[in-house]
């Protein structure tokens, strides 16, 4: 059995983390973050379509839908697992 609030924090978490490395690396090392951002798709270049610049009140509402929309579905998957679990 998971515990569903714990998954959903720690997925919450991580997305978050993710999300902060990216943008660090967006930043800091863009080409460092064209290619680790393209081999999540494969090696096609995704990253062209990346705005030259994101305003700080962007970057931080989109750093918290990406956390709620990785609670929610943490506690969904938790959620659903318990249930089938018991099946």
């Amino acid at each position: 059995m998971f515990n569903k609030i714990a998954l959903a924090n720690s997925l919450a978490a991580i997305t978050a983390a993710v999300y902060i490395v990216f943008y660090v690396l967006w930043t800091a090392m863009p080409e460092a973050f064209k290619f680790l951002f393209n081999a999540q798709f494969f090696g096609a270049d995704i990253a062209k379509m990346v705005p030259k610049s994101i305003a700080f009140g962007d970057f931080v509402g989109m750093l918290v839908a990406l956390a709620v929309f990785g609670w929610l579905i943490g506690y969904a998957w938790g959620w659903f697992y318990n249930y089938f679990s018991k099946r």
